[in-house]
C-alpha cells in the first residue's frame, strides 16, 4: 500500500494568524507555492491559506485599484480573517486512495499531512499529477516493450 508519506512533501512553508494577506502573497510567490498551512506559536495546525483565497479576495474587494494600495489593505488584512479553518487533514500512513479522495472531496488543492500533532508535511494535487505522469510514462514504455 502506498501511503501519504511517499508523495508528499515536507518542506512546509507555514505561517502565523497574526501574518497578513500580504505575507501570503509574497511567501506564495517566494517558493512558488499555492497553499500555506495557517499554525499558532506551539507550530498547532490552525488552518490554510490558498493562492485561490487570495485571487478571490482580491477581484471582490481590491479590484478596482493599483498594486501599491492592494499591498497596502492586504497587509492589514490578518490570515486569521481569512483562512480556511474547516480541512480535511491527513496522517504519514494514510492510503494514497484515500488521500485522493479527501483532496477531491474538499476543493483546497492540498491535503496537510500530520504525524499525531505535528505538521509534517502537505500533498498536492501537483503531486498526484506527477504520480500519473510517472505512471503513464511506466505504461507507455511497458506498451512500447511487448511490442517489440
Amino acid at each position: 500500500m502506498i501511503t501519504v508519506k511517499e508523495l508528499m512533501r515536507d518542506n512546509v512553508y507555514s505561517l502565523r494568524p497574526t501574518d497578513t494577506v500580504l505575507d501570503a502573497r509574497r511567501l506564495m510567490v517566494e517558493k512558488q507555492i499555492r497553499h500555506i498551512p495557517i499554525v499558532d506559536i506551539h507550530n498547532k495546525f490552525l488552518g490554510l491559506i490558498t493562492k485561490h483565497d487570495i485571487l478571490a479576495l482580491s477581484v471582490s474587494t481590491l479590484s478596482d485599484i493599483d498594486a501599491v494600495e492592494r499591498a497596502e489593505i492586504e497587509s492589514t488584512i490578518l490570515l486569521s480573517e481569512v483562512m480556511k479553518t474547516n480541512v480535511v487533514v491527513a496522517e504519514l500512513d494514510t492510503n494514497l486512495l484515500t488521500a485522493g479522495h479527501f483532496l477531491l472531496a474538499q476543493g483546497h488543492g492540498c491535503l496537510p499531512v500530520f504525524d499525531g500533532e505535528h505538521l509534517c508535511g502537505i500533498l498536492t494535487e501537483s503531486d498526484f499529477v506527477r504520480l500519473a505522469v510517472y505512471l503513464l510514462e511506466k505504461m507507455t514504455h511497458t506498451e512500447t516493450d511487448s511490442h517489440h
